[in-house]
Order: C-alpha cells, then sequence, then structure tokens
C-alpha cells in the first residue's frame, strides 16, 4: 500500500468507541496494581503466610510488568499489534481467575507473575492504538480519555480494595477482573483493525541478548524497589546484589540496544527532543504522583488510626477534579503553547506540595481531602499535554517503540517515587525523633509541666503514683513519636515539591507546539 493510501486510511469503526474500549482494559490492569495493597493482610492470614511473605504477590506482579512494558513494542511487531493486545486482555483475565481461586501463596505468587507478564502489554498498546487512530488535531482530547483511566485508577484503586476486602472476599479484587476482561476483549475484537503501516510491519527476530539484559535489568530493580523498604535497604546483602544486578542489566541493555542491527527497542526514538523531554516530564509526574499519593493514605491510617477504605477515600475528591479538569484541558490545548500548560502544571503541583506540608495530628478527614484535592489540580494540567507534546514530532512508524518506552519510565519512575516516599518517612522520623528527644529533660520546663499534667490525670483517675509516673513518661514519649512522624511526612512533602519546581526549567525547552496548529510528525530528532 501506497504513502498516500496510509495516509488517507481511517478506521471503520468510531474512533471514540475505540479510545474507550482499549482504554477500559487498561484501566483494568492499571486498578490492578493499586487495589491489592490493601488487602494484602487479608490474604496472609487467608493463606497462612506472614505479611512480609505475601507483599511477595506485588512484587511478582511488578518485576513482570516492568520487563514486559519495554519490549510490548516488539511483542507487537512479532504477533500483529491487535492479536497481542486480546492475548494480553484474554490471559490477564484468566490469571485474575486463577489468582481468585488461589490455595497457597506460592501459587497466588506464581499467577500474579503471569498476570504481569500479560498486563504489561495492555498499556503500551492502548496508547499506541490511540495514538494511530486519531489525527493530530483529534489526540489530545483522545489522550485525556486515557489520562482519567490512568490517574483515576490509582486514586480508586486502594479504596475499592479496601471496600471489597472488608464487606465480601480478598478474592473477588480478582474476580472483578472477569467481567470487564471479557467485555474488553470483544470490543477489541469487533472494533479495533490495524492500521497498514501496523500490518505490514515486519518482525525484527528475537533479540535474544537484548531480552536477557532488559529482563535481568529491570527485574532486579524492580525486586529491590518492592523489597528495599522491609529488607534494610543498602543494610541487606540481597538488595545490594540486586542493584548491582539492576545497574548492570540496564546498562548493558542500553549499550546493546543502541548498536544492535535489529534491537528488541529502539532507543533511537529518544533521539527525538520532545519525546526525550515529555519522558522526563511523565517521569517526574509519576514519581512525584505516587509518592505523594501514598503518603496521605499512610499517615491517614498509621498517624490518625484511620481504616483502609476511610483513608482510600480521601483521595476521592481529587479523583472527581481531574475527570472534571480534564475534559476542560483538552479543549484549552489548541488554544494555548502546551509547553505552557505543563509549566504552568508543575508549579501549581510544587505550590500545592508546599501548602501540603500543613498536617497535624489532629487533622480531619476534610482537610487532608483538600491536600490531596490541591495536588491534582497540578496534575490536571500535565498528564494530557505532555503526552500530546511527547509524540508531536515522531514518525508514527515509531510509535510503537515509543509507547512501550513511554510507558515504561512511567511506571518504572513511580516504583521509585513510592520507595522513596515509604523510605523518607522512615529514615526521617528516626531524625526527626532524635533532635526532639533533646528537649525530653528535666531541664526542660514545658516537659517537666507535660509530665505533671499526665501524672495528675492518671492519678485522679486511680492509678498510684508511681504507676502514674511511670505511664506519664510513656504518653509523652508516644507525643514525641507522633510529633516525629508528622514531621516525617511534612519532608516528605517538601521534598517532592522541590523535585516539582525542579522540572519547570527543563519544561521550557520544549518545542512551541498547539495541537491541530499545522505540525506534523519529523522523521528525525527535532
Amino acid at each position: 500500500m501506497s504513502d498516500t493510501d496510509d495516509r488517507a486510511w481511517k478506521p471503520k469503526s468510531n474512533p471514540w468507541l475505540i479510545a474507550i474500549v482499549v482504554t477500559v482494559a487498561a484501566f483494568m490492569e492499571v486498578l490492578d496494581t493499586t487495589i491489592v495493597n490493601v488487602s494484602l493482610p487479608h490474604i496472609a492470614g487467608s493463606l497462612s503466610s506472614s505479611y512480609d511473605d505475601a507483599t511477595w504477590a506485588l512484587t511478582s506482579y511488578l518485576v513482570a510488568n516492568g520487563i514486559v512494558l519495554t519490549i510490548s513494542g516488539w511483542l507487537s511487531d512479532l504477533l500483529g499489534r491487535k492479536r497481542y493486545f486480546m492475548i494480553c486482555i484474554g490471559m490477564f483475565t484468566v490469571c485474575s481467575f486463577l489468582c481468585g481461586t488461589s490455595t497457597s501463596l506460592p501459587e497466588l505468587v506464581f499467577f500474579r507473575l503471569a498476570q504481569g507478564f500479560f498486563g504489561g502489554g495492555l498499556q503500551p498498546n492502548q496508547q499506541s492504538i490511540v495514538l494511530d487512530t486519531f489525527d493530530a488535531s483529534q489526540r489530545g482530547k483522545a489522550l485525556g480519555v486515557v489520562a482519567i483511566a490512568t490517574i483515576v485508577a490509582p486514586i480508586i484503586g486502594p479504596t475499592l480494595g479496601g471496600y471489597i476486602t472488608d464487606n465480601y472476599s480478598w478474592r473477588w479484587i480478582f474476580f472483578l477482573n472477569i467481567p470487564v476482561g471479557a467485555l474488553g476483549l470483544f470490543g477489541v475484537a469487533t472494533l479495533v483493525e490495524d492500521p497498514p503501516w501496523v500490518a505490514n510491519r515486519r518482525s525484527r527476530g528475537i533479540d535474544f541478548i537484548g531480552i536477557s539484559l532488559i529482563t535481568l535489568g529491570l527485574g532486579c530493580l524492580q525486586v529491590a524497589l518492592d523489597r528495599g523498604e522491609d529488607e534494610d535497604w543498602l543494610g541487606s546483602p540481597f538488595i545490594r546484589i540486586m542493584l548491582l544486578l539492576g545497574f548492570l542489566g540496564i546498562t548493558g541493555a542500553i549499550g546493546w540496544l543502541l548498536t544492535a542491527k535489529r534491537p528488541v527497542v529502539n532507543l533511537h526514538v529518544m533521539g527525538n527532543r520532545n519525546f526525550t523531554l515529555g519522558v522526563m516530564c511523565i517521569a517526574a509526574m509519576s514519581f512525584i504522583l505516587y509518592s505523594s499519593a501514598v503518603v496521605i493514605p499512610q499517615f491517614a491510617q498509621q498517624v490518625l488510626g484511620y481504616t483502609a477504605t476511610l483513608a482510600g477515600l480521601i483521595l476521592s475528591p481529587g479523583g472527581f477534579i481531574i475527570i472534571v479538569l480534564i475534559p476542560l484541558i483538552t479543549r484549552i490545548l489548541p488554544k494555548v503553547q502546551t509547553k505552557w500548560l505543563i509549566t504552568f502544571g508543575f508549579t501549581v503541583m510544587g505550590f500545592a506540595l508546599m501548602y501540603s506540608a500543613i498536617l497535624t495530628p489532629n487533622m480531619t478527614f476534610t482537610n487532608l481531602a483538600l491536600i490531596r484535592a490541591s495536588q491534582t489540580l497540578g496534575l490536571a494540567f500535565m498528564f494530557v499535554p505532555i503526552s500530546v507534546i511527547a509524540y508531536s514530532t515522531l514518525p508514527r512508524e515509531l510509535n510503537g517503540d515509543a509507547a512501550s518506552l513511554y510507558t515504561m519510565f512511567r511506571n518504572l519512575s513511580g516504583s521509585i517515587g513510592i520507595s522513596t516516599a515509604t523510605a523518607l518517612v522512615t529514615t526521617r522520623t528516626q531524625v526527626r525523633g532524635a533532635y526532639l528527644s533533646r528537649w525530653l529533660t528535666p531541664l526542660n520546663q514545658p516537659y517537666n509541666t507535660l509530665l505533671q499534667q499526665n501524672q495528675a490525670a492518671l492519678v485522679s483517675m486511680g492509678h498510684s503514683a508511681a504507676d502514674a509516673r511511670n505511664t506519664a513518661v510513656g504518653l509523652v514519649y508516644q507525643t514525641l513519636r507522633t510529633q516525629a512522624s508528622v514531621l516525617a511526612y511534612t519532608d516528605v512533602f517538601h521534598v517532592c515539591a522541590i523535585a516539582a519546581f525542579c522540572v519547570v526549567p527543563f519544561t521550557l525547552l520544549l518545542s512551541n507546539f498547539k495541537p491541530g496548529a499545522g505540525a506534523k510528525p519529523a522523521a528525525g530528532g527535532h
């Protein structure tokens, strides 16, 4: 087929139906990465294992998912994009059923590994299908549908998981995927088709070295990120080995992929300035999004004593704001330089994170919800504009590899964000506690006053003077631990705010671009 015929190609089905169908499938997979988290204690108890062992159900999924994300473009070429997408949906659904029927932890971990393997192909293929289905003037609106799924799914995941687990059984968090997967599979089979430039694409063959290095590098790095907090990070020989192997695998993969004749991933796509800067922006956004998102429910549960369901509900108003704002942003896109929207988004997020550092031990639910809502204001100005400008000057034949790398950087950065935030809370609690403990001395009058007040209250409740004294000291220490923990969470928000502000100068390097304003994909790197 000629280039003229390629340019004239239009999908036979309604493009918006196609976007919705492929997004439903990807939404199912994104939701599954977060919905399991809150159910781990129930899973551990049900399968007679420790909580630490049960976390391998998360780790196995993330490892397989991260590896396949990177090579999904090659698998799409090898099997045909529509066929591969349908295989991923069908097998993800089957593996979800098998996870729900697991009778032992090893069984669950194995099926979660398989689920992650097939789930890894859903997001990149969803994005490449949307990119090929819509022309440049409509991509912003189409990617808005993608954005709602990608951002809202992690927000409602903990809440939905907590509700299902508390009221039904943890097994239903997996069974929930079965009807969604069946509908998605039917919709893709009926509506989606491969355009000529995808259908006629030849397989690159099997790059055994590239696949092996990617598997080693990303697999070991993901294990280190997911297990680091439990294993004491660099204090653990296991984590040190994983990080070393991850570094060797990733650096080896980069060297090989840049020099191989038929690499499993075409890294030359990174030579496109807008795409590279877009990847940097989406990685930074994902780091901030996931690190700040994990901190608020954790604070609510560990400091304020909220249930998992109530802690998850704190994120819900932010999800509602995203759903309302993204359609508005897609209408603004053709009228404003895209890079200015991205710059504005990171700036707003930076200030919102500074505002978030007002945490107190008696923070109300409403205040916490407002904090999270303020953070999502910036997100709405980033996700769709970053996606649009990243692909704006790429030739369409690179969309498959570009979508794989884009999604891989976004998800990997999110994992790094979660691990960093969790580690910072632990270390900063220790640092803040050590600093505050200097004031727990008889030479400090406020300490003596608080101790006497607690002791007097305990004596009035019937405690002996000796017991009241010991208990009062314990209460003061508990107050110190709570204050140290609160300050640690504020430190995390400050770090995230600084990260957001640091990205702002890089957004100014993006090209001037308005969707539908005549920009054409280029064959080169600029």
